[in-house]
């Protein structure tokens, strides 16, 4: 896999920036290509990572509420997994792997779910 800075491709994983520039328990919408990418830094130091908006009507996901399983919708308080994407009313968002490398924020970009 290459870094990339811009554009979308299945599997490219993607370096954001400092990991810092997320507070712990909080969350932060990054443009990757012409994608939104939604980045959580979850109490335990975990990074995860989704698409931007609900499927639901569009909340910005990053503004949720999240523990270490899901993130809440902070519109319509819809729960979504951050292992699959799935919240108990049915809807899925896309999921990304991300982590932490060298201090840096790293998501690999991945086709979005299945509906």
């Amino acid at each position: 896999m290459t870094d990339k800075d811009v554009g979308h491709d299945v599997g490219t994983v993607y370096r954001l920036g400092a990991v810092e520039q997320i507070p712990a328990g909080e969350g932060r919408a990054f443009i990757i290509g012409a994608e939104q990418v939604a980045v959580f830094r979850l109490r335990d130091g975990t990074l995860r990572a989704t698409q931007a908006r609900c499927p639901h009507a569009g909340g910005p996901l990053a503004d949720g509420q999240m523990d270490l399983t899901a993130i809440v919708c902070p519109l319509h308080a819809r729960a979504f997994s951050f292992t699959d994407g799935r919240c108990p009313e049915g809807e899925v968002i896309a999921v990304h792997p991300a982590h932490e490398e060298d201090g840096e924020i790293v998501v690999e970009m991945i086709a979005a779910p299945v509906r």
